[in-house]
């Protein structure tokens, strides 16, 4: 008969918890943890990367301008994308831009999706004239496209990267604030959770322990959707010159200072565009990966 050291007769495997059990799965998918990894490669960048950039982004080399990548015939090594056509250099200039483009759309979205939650929470959670009401609210501003409320707020003022972010922050919050607002009301109209209240359960208790875990899959769905609108709007805004101002070295503001060097110099401008491109894809990634993970966990 098998002892462990304490003398139970019977040592018990305790299961893993959920979040452990929704790494493991995650973590078995091979192109989420290539998701995650890029998101994560990306963060760093937009943390270090003014440290590990070559030269400064707005270090100007009078006579190296428009040079080509260094894998060209007449590149040089000193400049590994090449330089623009004020001679600075592209490599130096996409790392310094990670921060104002990711970063900054991260950032908005964390602040965006913790108050969302809050406010679509209480929301939800409450019945009669204030459910009423915010209902009616939520349907007016999800009826706008985020992209034309950004544009909105940024287009009488003068550029900058701290208006056009906040004016993405002001889009992307009654989006996410009304999915949560959504799927809190529809779980609490299902017959389990009607089941639970009737038997006295608390608001707290049945918003913790049944609504939240149930559509925590839909939610980090919502979550990766509004970072990829972010990362798309500031972009967007700065290549109309409505976000970053011109020369910033934020990717979309990079675009639309280089797009008219796009027979010239075509790498240019695809150096920001694909990793406009990519950070987006990475992003939705992850959140494919996690919302199957978490689909999985709770089956």
């Amino acid at each position: 008969m098998p002892f462990d050291s304490i003398g139970n007769v019977y040592s018990e495997k305790k299961p893993p918890g959920i979040l452990k059990t929704i790494w493991q799965i995650f973590y078995t998918d091979i192109l989420s943890m290539t998701g995650f990894y890029g998101v994560l490669c990306l963060v760093l960048v937009c943390i270090f990367g003014h440290l590990i950039a070559p030269y400064s982004a707005d270090l100007v080399f009078e006579n190296q301008i428009l040079l080509p990548p260094s894998w060209s015939h007449n590149g040089s090594v000193s400049f590994f994308f090449g330089t623009d056509d004020r001679g600075r250099d592209i490599l130096s200039r996409l790392l310094s831009g990670a921060a104002m483009t990711f970063g900054s759309a991260l950032l908005v979205t964390c602040i965006a999706a913790l108050l969302s939650l809050l406010i679509g929470v209480l929301g939800g959670m409450s019945r009669g004239f204030t459910a009423f009401v915010m209902k009616h609210i939520f349907d007016t501003l999800f009826a706008l496209p985020s992209l034309l409320i950004a544009l909105l707020i940024v287009a009488f003022s003068s550029p900058s990267l701290f208006k056009a972010t906040l004016a993405v922050f002001l889009a992307i919050l009654p989006r996410m604030t009304r999915t949560v607002y959504d799927l809190i009301r529809d779980e609490l109209d299902k017959e389990y959770v009607i089941t639970v209240r009737l038997e006295g359960a608390l608001k707290l208790y049945i918003l913790f322990s049944i609504i939240l875990p149930n559509i925590s899959a839909t939610l980090v769905m919502e979550l990766t959707r509004s970072l990829s609108m972010a990362i798309l709007d500031i972009s967007a805004l700065g290549f109309l010159n409505l976000g970053a101002p011109f020369p910033s070295s934020e990717w979309g503001a990079m675009l639309g200072s280089s797009i008219h060097l796009l027979r010239e110099a075509p790498l240019a401008v695809f150096f920001p565009s694909i990793l406009i491109s990519i950070s987006i894809l990475f992003v939705n990634i992850v959140g494919d990966g996690l919302y199957r993970a978490i689909n999985k966990s709770v089956r």
